[in-house]
């Protein structure tokens, strides 16, 4: 569906994809960690890479479509959340152009964001998706990616309740040794077959000023807070 509201769109269709074997319950944000917006719409169209996404989020705000929604792109790769293995199966992947950590990661600018924000809200109330289901690349495949990284603003979304927000009052120190954090996280969604990567991770999205791949109080106070029955769940 075409925007009226001042958002422009480009088709770059890219022959990556396949059928989609489940329906839509996940939103998976990506950044392209390369060195342009080009270079990346290049490498997401060419049928060598065998990658792909739904959508593209340049810096001035421009949305490429690229897959449709009802198809399964390429972009997740090997992947778990919440139980639920091959994600891209069941989930819409919105690559955000920026360079990422190998080629000079840099703040994500309002245009951009303005756009990721519009994309993921009309995506998510669509497919009934809830805020839980709203995540990183890293979330799901902590042991190999570390985007969208620490410097994406997940606080925009969660003030939007579009992604759930980083908990910071009434938080209780559960007292888990790192064996019992690790339960607690992989009970929240993560795969942690890899216990640092899962901890850094976690940090990059829920306290990213500190991403030491340390579990210290303040990751188990977060976790906890996390898991806690809410009224209003994580719709």
């Amino acid at each position: 569906m075409e925007p009226d509201n001042g958002l422009r769109f480009i088709d770059t269709p890219s022959p990556n994809f396949d059928e989609r074997p489940s329906p839509v319950s996940v939103i998976v944000l990506h950044y392209t960690g390369m060195q342009d917006a080009q270079s990346a719409i290049d490498w997401l169209a060419n049928p060598v890479s065998k990658v792909s996404c739904h959508y593209l989020v340049a810096e001035d705000g421009v949305i490429v479509r690229m897959v449709a929604e009802d198809k399964r792109a390429w972009h997740a790769g090997k992947s778990h959340w919440r139980g639920t293995d091959r994600i891209n199966d069941c989930s819409i992947g919105i690559e955000i152009v920026n360079p990422g950590h190998e080629w000079g990661y840099r703040p994500f600018p309002d245009a951009q964001m303005a756009s990721v924000i519009w994309l993921v809200s009309d995506i998510k109330q669509r497919y009934g998706i809830t805020r839980g289901n709203v995540v990183g690349h890293s979330d799901v495949a902590p042991a190999r990616k570390q985007d969208p990284g620490e410097l994406f603003p997940w606080g925009q979304l969660a003030r939007l309740r579009l992604a759930l927000p980083r908990p910071t009052k009434n938080l209780m120190d559960p007292g888990w040794t790192d064996a019992g954090f690790l339960m607690a996280l992989e009970r929240f969604g993560y795969d942690v077959t890899n216990p640092l990567a899962a901890v850094v991770a976690f940090q990059r999205r829920f306290r990213p000023e500190l991403v030491d791949g340390t579990i210290d109080m303040e990751c188990r106070c977060i976790l906890l807070a996390l898991l806690l029955p809410k009224p209003q769940g994580d719709d």
